[in-house]
């Protein structure tokens, strides 16, 4: 009677290695890549929690204690106005205007700080949460931004903590976008495939400049890396020339930036219920 070994992976042994039962080589590396890239997903798993829990941490300095120390402020300025003598020089008025103007301006950059730290509410999936981001971010920034989301029920059963990941790298692209891009408007889009989830964030400003490749060790993209990395997942940041004859302001051809994080499901839809997996998987 004929015998047959299946070998995992679609990978060929030799017959020799399969009476024996040795590993070859390529078996022995396969299964060490394999382990390689568990430890990296561990390790990126355990980076990208040290970084929520700074969030949480930040945030809560923030409301708690620049936020009590803003509110102090905002009474005693409003206690100088109240006992100015009417007779003082007309600077003063003046100086007390712009001071108050300052704090309102750290007042609701440290709100919006604070909103950013707080993880999102996911309650309505990932679409719902970027959705309400990105509308959000366009009225705050003036940044005309779409976003579009390929139609794939598999993006409302995400977990909690793959969804956070997805969120994410959106919400600190779209950010540095605003901080370095110079651009007037910014594309979000979901695709998926049978592996992946690819979150594309494109824009239309000064492309990837000396000093944005010099930023490699940012912290920032080292976050972004982490995220995907902990799901099986790689990012990549390229230059994209703009369509049709827009021009910069030295009039040559605009060239944007894209950046394409990609994440595998099967890593994603790890934490989800058995049954709902293998029913999202088929």
């Amino acid at each position: 009677m004929e015998t047959s070994t299946v070998v995992p992976f679609n990978a060929q042994l030799p017959s020799s290695v399969a009476r024996d039962g040795f590993d070859t080589p390529s078996a022995s590396a396969e299964r060490e890549l394999a382990q390689l890239r568990a430890r990296v997903r561990e390790l990126s798993a355990e980076l990208v929690q040290a970084q929520e829990t700074a969030c949480r941490h930040v945030a809560r300095e923030l409301h708690d204690g620049v936020g009590a120390e803003l509110t102090a402020t905002r009474f005693a300025l409003a206690s100088v106005e109240t006992w100015l003598p009417a007779d003082a020089p007309p600077q003063c008025a003046a100086a007390l205007a712009v001071a108050n103007r300052s704090l309102d301006a750290v007042c609701a950059a440290s709100r919006q700080a604070v909103a950013e730290l707080h993880a999102p509410s996911l309650e309505a999936g990932i679409v719902g949460a970027l959705a309400h981001w990105t509308s959000d971010f366009a009225t705050r920034t003036q940044l005309r931004t779409s976003f579009v989301c390929a139609a794939d029920v598999r993006l409302t059963r995400l977990p909690t903590d793959a969804a956070l990941a997805v969120f994410r790298v959106a919400q600190e692209a779209l950010n540095n976008i605003v901080k370095h891009a110079r651009a007037e408007s910014a594309d979000v889009r979901i695709e998926t495939s049978r592996r992946h989830l690819t979150l594309l964030v494109s824009d239309d400003g000064i492309g990837l400049t000396r000093n944005a490749r010099d930023r490699r060790g940012h912290f920032g993209l080292s976050g972004m890396q982490a995220r995907c990395a902990a799901f099986d997942g790689t990012l990549r940041i390229s230059a994209r020339r703009a369509i049709g004859s827009q021009r910069d302001a030295s009039g040559n051809a605009s060239r944007g930036t894209l950046l394409q994080a990609r994440f595998a499901w099967d890593a994603m839809l790890a934490h989800a219920p058995r049954a709902e997996r293998r029913a999202l998987q088929s």
